[in-house]
């Protein structure tokens, strides 16, 4: 939104987020007008200093500045076609500028006697334009001729009458002629629509007035406001006039019974401009204390699309057309998903009121058209008049035959077979109405359900309804709010069987599903709810579950389902029909499935193609019924996840060859861990190439026969080698084949907390003593490392082979000797750390050394230090790692059984 200020300044407004997003230091002067030159990216804007400068409104750049009038600029247009501006200005003046030809001034346009304060181009002529003056007058001109066309001015002319008789003659004196503005006018703009050749204008005199510029007559004069009239405007797509006044008042009247629909004061002081966004409903003021946008009517179009998906009519301002959905079909014969659908509108004659809803009965026959406190019926196939009245709602039964009207806010009307059958006063009143298989009526209080036939209240409803959607069958109901829906079943067994209370009965609906979504338009396919909401998806709701469709680039209505061609239509504000693919035996399946008619759903899932088979297989599963989804799903991926969740191995180990992938082969081990089905895990490891898991699961399982016979299938080539190891597997061996105590997981109360207990007992022993529980940590005690056997205790192991046993190996296959491995390890290590400190302690004499000098001195420190590690080490004491493993197996059968807690 572009507003020019009086204190010099233009700014540039988001009008959805109400933030500013450029501003403009013009000059110090008043902008009376500014405008957008979209094909440009330009910002036009004239002042009081006679000067028009033009910035491009991405960089903020001044494009071009130049003196245009010898007076204030009061209004500035931009022809919508050729490189042109013309401007108008208190000297009386109207200019055409060349901005192509460095802003020539290619013509001046003379005539007016006094200030012009607007000028306005002809939307359905762009060589023709109209001019307001405050010398009282109106001008339309014409591009190339320096004369106007003609002047809209009031005429008053002096008769002299005679009157004869025998006795005396009478003379009279009256003027007579056409009533134009008495003051000067400020404003003008001209009828958008096709149907009447209007200009309406504005004056001092208080007064608003309507010309048909054909016949150059005032053909209406609206009154009401109470100060000069500043502004004045014909919105481009409703049957709206707007007018706007220094007694700070908004007046909406319509276009086309002159009647007044509304005022609009905000408390912002005098009105100055009124403007209307083209495609749209959306209104910008602007007031002497700020700028206000305001939204009328509503966006969502009148249009209906009959029961049997064939024909679809809409409104276009008041012509009614339709549209042949046989005839819909793109260039090479197929349909696509979101295109916009190419078609030709029948045109059926112009309707007698302003269109604001359309709506076909049942059994598409009749259409409705309703708007201006009235409604006609017509008949779909001639548009010929069946029936009309007085109504500002009209509503259709399920009963084709039957409908209801509201009348104000308190009585309610029903028909049937167009003759009034009974009329009632709702006990708070009728705010709304809806129709479908029950009559509700929006009152103050929330919904009332109604039955149709004997207008017995069958429930209650403390919620403001903005929407009611019924199934075909008439047993599920939909019911919109502002942020909400939700799902009803309606239960017509329960109303024979109990009593009725204040509300109603109680038991008539169950309540089914509440989802937090904002619905637009909607629809039923059997028990599939159709939607589309706020932020442009079309989703449907089955069983709990929300499934998308589609997302849409724009706001989008709904149309229609046609069964017959899987197809789901909409449309937008601007009447661009598109459809996107939604397979009946999908939506029929799972309405099956929902319901429990397995019967039904294996019958109906043969006709869902296989592309559509994986969509299904994740309603099965949200659904839980993991085997079926399992049996429908074509997607490897998704086939593999549930046979896992299935812990199902045959069919996990054919995914994973199907898929190729590592790391599916590496869930399958795993799995068969956790199963102990030791020779499946194997071969699944071979499989991801997972050598740290097969050394480790071999060494559990038969130590060290099994280790040897894993050894040649280990890597050669350095990059794959999991731990760098020597020639000889002897010392592995030695070292994992070593006693070691078992361990039994032992659950405690803490759901979080797993403990293992360390008992003396046979390795042999523990398959036997380990219940069947995973373990999903590392298992570690004060950095000592511990092997452990049984089915679950080996898929521990396999798990996190690399990051546990790797360390232990290393260390046990890196040293010096074989016989003094450990000692020789962490002498190393701690050398290296006494050298750094040592060298780091005495850094005044790097400078003294040199850089070779510090390397010496470094590596004696620590070739000190090693020597004496490995030789004094208390806890080693050079001994080799047997005679270590053989003493802590021994120490360890001495003593009571220790208790190591690891969380999970």
């Amino acid at each position: 939104m572009l507003a020019s200020l009086y204190n010099g300044n233009v700014h540039i407004w988001n009008h959805e987020t109400q933030q500013l997003l450029k501003s403009f230091e013009v000059c110090e002067l008043p902008i009376r007008s500014a405008v957008f030159v979209s094909r440009k990216n330009w910002v036009v804007a004239g002042s009081d200093d006679m000067h028009v400068r033009v910035f491009n409104y991405n960089t903020l750049e001044r494009v071009h500045a130049f003196e245009a009038h010898s007076d204030y600029v009061r209004c500035i247009i931009v022809h919508p076609t050729q490189p042109y501006i013309l401007t108008c200005s208190d000297d009386m003046l109207i200019k055409l500028w060349n901005w192509e030809k460095n802003w020539l001034c290619q013509q001046v346009f003379e005539g007016h006697t006094h200030y012009v304060m607007q000028i306005v181009i002809n939307p359905k002529d762009n060589n023709t334009f109209a001019s307001a003056s405050l010398d009282h007058t109106l001008k339309v001109w014409q591009l190339g001729s320096a004369q106007p066309n003609f002047t809209l001015e009031g005429s008053h002319n002096l008769i002299l009458c005679f009157k004869f008789s025998v006795l005396m003659v009478d003379l009279t004196i009256f003027r007579c002629g056409v009533p134009g503005h008495e003051k000067g006018v400020n404003c003008v703009d001209y009828y958008h629509g096709g149907d009447k050749p209007y200009l309406i204008s504005g004056a001092d005199d208080h007064m608003v007035k309507i010309w048909d510029y054909q016949n150059k007559t005032c053909v209406q004069t609206l009154e009401g406001h109470a100060q000069n009239i500043t502004a004045v405007c014909f919105h481009t797509e409703l049957p709206i006039a707007i007018t706007g006044s220094e007694d700070g008042t908004v007046r909406l009247w319509h276009s086309g019974t002159y009647r007044l629909e509304s005022s609009l004061n905000y408390g912002f002081e005098r009105v100055w401009t009124i403007r209307c966004l083209k495609g749209s409903n959306h209104i910008a003021l602007g007031y002497d204390e700020g700028s206000i946008m305001v939204k009328i009517g509503r966006e969502e179009p009148a249009v209906s699309m009959d029961v049997n998906g064939e024909k679809i009519v809409w409104a276009r301002h008041s012509e009614i057309q339709q549209v042949n959905l046989k005839q819909l079909m793109t260039d090479d014969g197929e349909i696509r998903d979101g295109e916009k659908l190419p078609f030709s509108a029948k045109d059926m004659g112009p309707c007698e009121v302003f269109p604001q809803s359309i709506a076909h009965n049942p059994n598409g026959r009749f259409v409705v058209v309703c708007g201006d406190g009235e409604y006609i019926i017509y008949t779909a196939m001639a548009l010929r008049n069946k029936s009309f009245g007085s109504a500002q709602e009209f509503v259709w039964a399920q009963d084709s035959s039957d409908y209801a009207i509201r009348e104000g806010t308190s009585t309610v009307r029903l028909f049937r077979q167009f003759k009034e059958r009974k009329n009632f006063k709702p006990e708070f009143g009728a705010e709304g109405i809806f129709g479908g298989q029950l009559l509700g009526i929006r009152t103050v209080s929330g919904l009332s359900l109604y039955d149709w036939e004997s207008l017995e209240l069958l429930r209650r409803i403390d919620i403001q309804a903005k929407a009611l959607y019924w199934s075909e069958a008439g047993h599920l109901l939909a019911i919109v709010t502002d942020e909400s829906y939700y799902l009803l079943k309606f239960d017509q067994s329960a109303i024979a069987s109990s009593t009725p209370g204040s509300d109603g009965y109680e038991d008539a609906f169950e309540l089914v599903g509440e989802v937090n979504d904002v619905v637009k338009t909607g629809l039923w396919v059997g028990d599939c709810f159709i939607y589309t909401n706020a932020v442009c998806r079309i989703n449907y709701y089955v069983g709990g579950e929300i499934v998308t469709v589609a997302h849409l680039d724009t706001t989008m209505y709904l149309l229609g389902y046609v069964a017959r061609q899987n197809l789901l239509y909409l449309c937008d504000k601007h009447h661009n029909i598109v459809c996107y693919t939604l397979l009946l035996s999908v939506l029929e399946y799972q309405t099956a499935v929902m319901r429990r008619d397995f019967e039904t759903a294996d019958r109906v899932l043969p006709t869902i193609p296989a592309q559509h088979r994986s969509r299904v297989a994740h309603f099965l599963e949200k659904q839980g019924f993991k085997r079926q989804a399992l049996n429908v799903s074509t997607d490897p991926e998704h086939k593999f996840e549930l046979a896992l969740q299935l812990s199902d191995l045959e069919a996990a180990v054919n995914l994973a060859r199907e898929i190729g992938s590592k790391a599916k082969w590496v869930q399958v081990a795993e799995l068969a861990m956790s199963q102990a089905k030791l020779g499946l895990a194997q071969m699944c490891l071979h499989q991801a190439q997972h050598y740290g898991g097969l050394l480790l699961l071999s060494t559990a399982a038969e130590p060290p026969k099994r280790v040897e016979s894993e050894a040649p299938l280990l890597p050669t080539e350095p990059a794959q080698m999991p731990v760098k190891m020597t020639s000889d597997a002897r010392p592995l061996v030695a070292t994992l084949s070593a006693p070691r105590p078992p361990v039994r997981p032992v659950v405690t109360d803490d759901d979080d907390d797993l403990e293992l207990e360390i008992e003396n007992m046979n390795v042999d022993d523990i398959d036997a003593s380990c219940p069947p529980v995973n373990l999903d940590s590392s298992l570690h005690d004060n950095g000592r490392y511990t092997s452990i056997s049984g089915p679950r205790c080996r898929w521990t192991l396999v798990h996190f082979a690399d990051d546990i046993d790797m360390l232990y190996i290393a260390a046990a296959i890196m040293g010096f000797s074989e016989g003094k491995c450990l000692a020789a390890g962490v002498a190393a290590a701690a050398s290296y750390i006494i050298g750094f400190f040592a060298t780091k302690t005495y850094l005044e004499l790097e400078g003294l050394l040199g850089l070779e000098g510090v390397f010496i001195l470094f590596g004696a420190f620590s070739i000190a230090g090693f020597l004496f590690l490995y030789t004094f080490l208390p806890e080693t004491e050079g001994r080799s790692f047997e005679q270590i493993a053989e003493n802590f197996a021994k120490k360890k059968s001495e003593e009571e059984p220790t208790v190591l807690t690891i969380k999970l």
